[in-house]
């Protein structure tokens, strides 16, 4: 799971534009990247590991342009339509919050790697595509991405990612489920609380 989280955190970087229907979603991803990764490198505050500035930023570049009810829906699964409405918006909020927390930590350890992205195939009446990346690390063996994006409107947005083959919503699917089968799906929503707590009060202390 640390090396999923770790390296996921391009996913987020590579999503981060306003997204053009003209522009295709490979190309997309290649500037997104530069771009944050670009400002990280300029930015002294974030080279010295300023996590509320880490957090401003995965929240501003990075988090609109992901479909994070759609990922809520993957992540619980069967479990969505048992929930009542006021417990999805609360899902979805709280699932936000953890990947602001999460990839901001990751980001503090994460500003080394570069990202080579492989030719995309794509018809031009397609509205999913899978992006395909490799992460070089500077230690290490390259690991792959593929992001799983969806069209919505004039815009593209992220809905999952596989690391090495494995899906980030398939892996919180099953801590989800577990959560939900010990404590429902009150005590799903009470545990990301208490973590995302957990975790803004770290980021605050650095």
């Amino acid at each position: 799971m640390k090396k999923i989280v770790t390296v996921a955190l391009f996913a987020l970087s590579m999503a981060s534009a306003t997204a053009d229907a003209e522009i295709a979603p490979d190309v997309l991803a290649r500037s997104v990247t530069d771009e944050v990764m670009t400002i990280v490198r300029a930015d002294k505050e974030l080279q010295s590991g300023n996590a509320l500035r880490l957090a401003q930023l995965v929240e501003a570049k990075i988090l609109p342009h992901f479909n994070f009810t759609h990922m809520t829906q993957l992540a619980l699964g069967r479990n969505w339509r048992q929930a009542t409405p006021e417990q999805q918006s609360l899902l979805i909020d709280e699932f936000r919050a953890l990947l602001v927390r999460t990839y901001t930590t990751a980001f503090m350890q994460s500003r080394d790697q570069t990202v080579d992205y492989k030719p995309l195939r794509m018809a031009p009446t397609d509205s999913e595509v899978v992006v395909k990346s490799l992460i070089r690390q500077p230690a290490g063996q390259p690991v792959t991405i593929d992001y799983s994006m969806e069209k919505l409107g004039d815009t593209w947005k992220v809905y999952d990612v596989r690391i090495e083959g494995i899906s980030l919503v398939a892996n919180y699917r099953n801590t989800f489920n577990s959560e939900i089968q010990k404590n429902g799906m009150d005590g799903l929503i009470k545990a990301l609380a208490d973590k995302n707590r957990a975790l803004g009060a770290r980021i605050v202390e650095r």
